[in-house]
Order: C-alpha cells, then structure tokens, then sequence
C-alpha cells in the first residue's frame, strides 16, 4: 500500500514537472514569436495587408519540443498578445492563428514521427502544402469577407488594390491563386528554410524537452 502511494506521488510530481517545463518553454517561445511579428516586412507583387514576417519560427520549434497542440497554443497566445498592435481590428491575427496553425499542426504530426533533421525538412514540406491548399477556401469563405466587413471595404475593392501591385489578379479566384497561395508558399518555405539550418544547433535541446515532457506518455 506504502509503494502505490509512494508511486502516485512520484508521478503527481513528474507531471508537475513536466507541465512546469512546458509552460517555461511555451512562455519563452511565445516572447520571441511576439517581438518577430513587430519585424514584418511586404514581399513584392502583394498588396499592403500582406506582410511576411518570422513569427511563426519560434512556433514552429516549440511544435517539435512539446507537440503539436502546445504549438497551436503558442499560436494563439501570439496573436492574442499582438492584438493591441493591430490596425486589422484583429482580422489579421485570426487569419495568422488559422493559417500558422495549420503549418505547425501539420508539420508537428510528422516530425513526431520523424525527429530527426530530413524529419524537419519533411515536415515543413507537408505543413507548406497543407498550409498553401487549406488557405484557398479559408481565405474564400471567413478571411476575405471578414477583412471586406471589418475595414468597410468591397470585395471588389480588396481585388482592385491587388491588381495594382500583381497584374494576374483580376478576380477573387485569380486573387486566391496568385496573391494568397503563393504567399503562404513562400511563407512556409521560408521559415523552413531557416528551421532547417537553425536545427542542427538545437537538436538536442529540442529532443531533450520532447523526451522530458513525454516520458508519461510512451510509457
């Protein structure tokens, strides 16, 4: 009877442990994802309410370290605490929350699988085209009508703004093609790029965190 108490504290205390070191990493990781959205710059031939920024780097290391749930967590927290920055009355971070979410999510199901260096290359891959085909009805149906609402601006009117900068646009569908996919192409590569690189440093920082705080799990 003395063993299973002494073995429900033993774990009561390893999971404690365990949620302390995923709410330190989650907390650090946030920060920086936080002060990279403050570094945004436009890419040329897209329009003005597309910025590129590499926010979702930080985001994407703390999917490996901790899984992919924490990752959309610190996806969420991002963009909640970009919120009072915004000129978007929060359309954009609801559009950067759904779309990093689906590049970190993805990415995170398969580098679980794969926790090693070509795992990351696989991984952003998989999230680069999940993010680039799932971002066409998102962007067509909540996205679009929502920026149209909130900034009092026509559906028309936000095709019009593009065609100045990118002349293949000359309807939504074409915006969507043009505009939005390659855009999230270059968005997903480019922060795997540099995930890829950075990766190699960190590995065992990364994995270490991983075999921390699932230890529970694969046993």
């Amino acid at each position: 009877m003395s063993e299973t108490k002494v073995t429900v504290k033993a774990d009561s205390h390893s999971a404690r442990k365990m949620m302390l070191i995923r709410l330190a990493v989650c907390a650090i990781l946030t920060s920086m994802a936080v002060i990279l959205m403050y570094f945004e710059f436009p890419l040329p031939f897209m329009p003005p309410f597309l910025k590129f920024d590499f926010s979702e780097l930080p985001v994407l290391f703390g999917t490996f370290a901790l899984g992919p749930l924490w990752g959309i967590v610190i996806e969420l927290l991002k963009n909640l605490i970009h919120l009072p920055a915004t000129g978007t009355m929060g359309i954009g971070e609801f559009s950067n929350f759904i779309t990093g979410s689906i590049f970190v999510g993805t990415a995170g199901l398969v580098y679980r699988k794969m926790r090693t260096r070509p795992g990351v290359a696989l991984s952003v891959v998989v999230g680069t085209i999940a993010l680039a085909i799932i971002a066409v009805p998102v962007n067509a149906f909540i996205t679009l009508p929502l920026y149209a609402s909130a900034m009092g601006f026509s559906t028309e009117a936000i095709i019009g703004m593009c065609t100045s900068v990118n002349p293949l646009v000359k309807d939504k569908l074409s915006l969507l093609l043009a505009v939005f996919v390659p855009f999230n192409l270059i968005k997903g590569f480019g922060v795997g790029l540099w995930a890829f690189l950075i990766y190699l440093p960190l590995k065992n920082f990364v994995n270490k965190i991983y075999d921390k705080t699932h230890k529970k799990a694969e046993k």
